[in-house]
């Protein structure tokens, strides 16, 4: 590659979501909508990681379909195959033979020392592997493609520092090889809190609403969100920096009508259920593109087949030559030293 050519090359980033169906509300302003704004200036990864779904079990006839709604939530807001790679996890199986020679330069120590791992590890009686490795599959996904970004929230700060650390010792001890990826956080987005209040946003804690959800649905979901809990008749002055209804507002409603929102509410002229009839209205109505965008592929599953795979094979042509080099510095060329 010339000099003028590797200047211009795009720094490559990549990252995955789980599939469990439809996106919804905190995967869209978490991750989703940043993805789609790096594709212009990024050279683009994007991955459905359904063997990270797997590692606490999982109910396998609900995963296709789940693996499918996600796709279609992928590009029904916008994520682009002209653009990135857009693709499977389980489609591209260098993921987890990756994941398996990094077990070779990570400590156990390190391993049981993550977060998620002690939160998620008290749900077991009997912990699976699957919960400790995770972050090594995770490392494996990031630097089988050598990328240089990894667009994250704060709460996966520490497995991509683990990323860093699994790149650098595999570095020293077979030579240089990966990339000591960055961690690429938006300084804009914090914790995406629930419609309870109380805890990040999870289609499993039902704290969320699907972002390809109609009007019913979504005003049916937002009308249980917890608000200011010192505020207990309509009357009541509010305080909107401690709401997460109107935490919510700075992302959906213009800056004028939240300024009217945050003086009436302080005021007691406007009730929460107003509120949040405004987010929930301007909520469906930010999402109407989505919803006609997915009512085109779920119409047509066969063109969704035809990215994803198209997408996987660009993603093995990338993930098979890490692979080559990998095995090669690990030693694990025996055909090639035979002679004839």
């Amino acid at each position: 590659m010339s000099e003028s050519a590797n200047t211009t090359r795009k720094k490559r980033v990549f990252s995955g979501m789980q599939p469990s169906g439809e996106a919804h509300l905190g995967n869209y302003l978490g991750a989703l909508r940043r993805w789609v704004g790096m594709q212009d200036e990024y050279d683009c990864v994007w991955c459905i990681v359904d063997e990270h779904a797997i590692t606490a079990g999982g109910n396998p006839a609900e995963m296709p379909k789940n693996v499918f709604d996600l796709a279609v939530s992928f590009l029904a807001v916008g994520l682009d195959p002209e653009k990135a790679i857009i693709f499977v996890q389980s489609d591209v199986h260098e993921h987890a033979g990756l994941a398996w020679l990094f077990n070779a330069v990570t400590p156990v120590g390190d391993l049981e020392r993550m977060t998620q791992y002690k939160d998620k590890s008290q749900h077991f009686e009997s912990i699976p592997a699957g919960i400790l490795n995770y972050p090594i599959l995770q490392a494996a996904d990031i630097l089988l493609y050598k990328a240089e970004g990894v667009p994250v929230g704060e709460d996966q700060r520490q497995h991509l520092e683990l990323t860093r650390e699994i790149a650098r010792k595999f570095n020293a001890t077979y030579g240089d090889t990966f990339p000591i990826t960055e961690p690429l956080i938006d300084k804009n987005v914090g914790r995406i809190m629930g419609l309870d209040g109380e805890a990040k946003m999870s289609k499993s804690l039902g704290n969320t609403v699907g972002i390809l959800a109609d009007a019913d649905r979504v005003w049916e979901r937002v009308r249980t969100a917890v608000t200011d809990p010192q505020r207990v008749r309509r009357d009541d002055p509010g305080r909107p920096e401690v709401c997460n209804v109107f935490s919510l507002h700075g992302f959906f409603t213009d800056e004028a009508t939240r300024a009217d929102i945050d003086t009436r509410c302080r005021a007691g002229t406007i009730g929460c259920v107003d509120c949040k009839r405004i987010l929930a209205d301007n909520i469906t109505e930010a999402f109407a593109p989505y919803r006609e965008r997915a009512a085109y592929y779920n119409a047509n599953p066969q063109e969704v087949r035809r990215i994803l795979d198209e997408g996987a094979e660009k993603a093995r042509v990338i993930a098979g030559e890490t692979m080559d080099e990998v095995r090669q510095r690990m030693g694990l060329v025996w055909r090639t030293q035979l002679k004839d």
